[in-house]
């Protein structure tokens, strides 16, 4: 599930069309809050580049969070390359976080969580060069 703090109400176009060129099917997708999530998730991952200082709604309960710091491509300024540029970086920097989490042992790690928090935190450090993360 992915939702937001404060959600815009809409997809920015270019991420939509980011995801169509990479194959990924963008049908059904909307912008959505965690207000309205469909199910509690048992892991968060925050990953704007200034979420790590959000409070998580207390309905979260017990799920295990990390934050993966990228930056805003809806945010980017300058030419249309500039601004292409910083949404395939934020995909591709996303992209490879995921695929080295879904590579971890998950089935040993679900009976550790604190394990998996280090895991993810990990990523986080080295994925995503958070610049004041604890090393």
């Amino acid at each position: 599930m992915s939702v937001g703090s404060q959600p815009t109400g809409h997809v920015h176009p270019r991420s939509l069309a980011l995801l169509e060129r990479e194959g990924i099917s963008t049908e059904g997708l909307f912008s959505k809050s965690w207000d309205n999530l469909s199910a509690v998730p048992d892991i968060v991952i925050t990953v704007c580049g200034n979420a790590a200082d959000e409070t998580c709604p207390t309905y979260l309960g017990p799920a295990l969070r990390s934050h993966w710091g990228v930056d805003d491509p809806a945010k980017a300024t300058g030419t249309e390359g500039e601004i292409n540029a910083a949404f395939t970086q934020a995909y591709r920097t996303l992209r490879e976080g995921i695929e080295v989490f879904l590579a971890l042992p998950l089935d040993g790690l679900h009976q550790n969580p604190s394990a998996l928090k280090t895991k993810l935190d990990y990523i986080g450090i080295l994925k995503f060069k958070r610049p004041n993360a604890k090393r």
